[in-house]
């Protein structure tokens, strides 16, 4: 598995100030609409149902929020890099700066789990993140994160 396969150019953002994790997950809702054809408001009510099983906020500023829906085929990812941190109840309780979400078919199973693991182990890599903060650029950063696969992979 790579990233490029799950995630567009175009589904990479970047937001200069998101006032909570609702409208973070809303600028999702939209990029999942823009890019996927999917229905925003489906795609919010399904990442916040999520959230309320439990934060997806992992830690050291990065949130990997996630769903199931109907009507995809395949799985399917967008990144925000917010230039303020938002409070996201995270485990560590710090701010979230860095947010990856992957939109998965209902009957994904192991290939979304499998993803969310991947994404996961990539911004892990403080260097990956250290990169992705110090950029701005929707392409710069796609290919920060597409250039973690042939790290991941080596």
């Amino acid at each position: 598995m790579d990233l490029s396969t799950i995630l567009r150019p175009e589904a990479i953002k970047v937001v200069s100030a998101a006032s909570s994790k609702r409208r973070l997950l809303q600028d999702f809702g939209d990029l999942a609409a823009s890019c996927y054809n999917l229905d925003a408001g489906g795609v919010v009510e399904a990442l916040l149902e999520r959230e309320s099983l439990g934060p997806t906020g992992v830690g050291k500023g990065v949130a990997l929020p996630h769903a199931r829906l109907e009507g995809l085929d395949a799985v399917h990812g967008a990144f925000i890099l917010l230039e303020k941190p938002i409070d996201f109840n995270a485990v560590d309780r710090q701010p979230v700066d860095l947010a990856f979400a992957l939109f998965a078919p209902h009957d994904a199973g192991v290939e979304h789990l499998k993803a969310l693991a991947y994404v996961s182990r990539t911004l892990r890599n403080a260097n990956i993140c250290a990169k992705l903060r110090a950029n701005a650029d929707p392409s710069t950063l796609f290919a920060i994160l597409t250039e973690a696969d042939a790290v991941q992979a080596a």
